[in-house]
């Protein structure tokens, strides 16, 4: 069975009032497929994380799926449109390790 990665999820920008996240704040995808935190995770971010963490924990590039020009580290961001909504919206980079 193919080792997977695991994942490092951390937030790198907040635009308008976030009530769940601040920057530096972080969570992990453990054995591809495990998720792991100390704190309360918000639903968009995991709906934004959804559609990629299996192709990450298996070792896809980042700019394969579009998540990143270069480098090893891949971005999304959370669903929450802050301008429209009074929330705020998250900005977080992935690292595997």
């Amino acid at each position: 069975m193919q080792s997977k990665r695991e994942l490092i999820v951390q937030v790198v920008e907040v635009r308008g009032n976030c009530p769940a996240y601040n920057i530096g704040d972080a969570f992990k995808v453990i054995d591809g497929f495990k998720l792991v935190s100390k704190r309360p995770l918000c639903l968009h971010s995991i709906a934004s994380l959804m559609p990629y963490y299996v192709a990450l924990s298996h070792g896809v590039k980042w700019n394969e799926l579009g998540l990143a020009k270069q480098g090893d580290v891949a971005y999304i961001q959370c669903l929450d449109p802050c301008d429209r909504t009074g929330g705020g919206t998250v900005v977080f980079a992935i690292r595997s390790k």
